[in-house]
């Protein structure tokens, strides 16, 4: 498996990629796709790798600016992440977030969130913080890894883009 960024021509590659990866999950409001779209229409995909074996992408993660206290900085939010689901539960998707994170982490990233499954993300060092918080997100379910600096407090905003329907 090779790791690389995503090029222009792969575009509708991913959405499809993304569409098939969370069709009937139980916690997917299925459009996970249009926001990848929105986002990077918007310009607001700040790092976005595919994952490639034979020459196939089979997975993608995005990780995309966020605002605390209605301020930019450097923080961001992963998500969507999507593996084909025949090559679900084969590490693919984790290594896509593992070099998402080195990367966000080389370029100074003060740090990421996201919303999602605490058993799963709590390998990569992701934790809830009462100080940091997503407004109608669980709190267990809203979590944040410190990448270079201190930890900020307050309220976090995913990119407008997340907002699609």
């Amino acid at each position: 498996m090779q790791i690389r960024l995503e090029r222009p021509e792969d575009a509708t590659t991913i959405h499809a990629l993304t569409d098939t990866a969370f069709k009937g999950l139980p916690f997917s409001d299925n459009t996970e796709a249009k926001v990848i779209d929105a986002l990077r229409a918007a310009g607001a995909l700040t790092l976005s790798l595919v994952a490639t074996q034979g020459g196939e992408i089979v997975g993608h993660v995005a990780f995309s600016p966020v605002t605390i206290n209605g301020e930019a900085g450097d923080w961001y939010g992963l998500g969507p992440v999507s593996v084909r689901p025949d090559r679900q539960r084969t590490g693919i998707g984790q290594a896509l977030i593992r070099e998402g994170l080195r990367r966000l982490r080389s370029s100074g990233a003060g740090g990421c969130v996201l919303l999602g499954n605490p058993a799963y993300y709590a390998r990569f060092g992701f934790e809830s913080d009462p100080h940091l918080r997503h407004a109608g997100a669980p709190p267990w379910a809203f979590q944040c890894l410190t990448l270079n600096g201190r930890r900020p407090r307050g309220e976090v905003s995913f990119h407008p883009g997340f907002a699609v329907s």
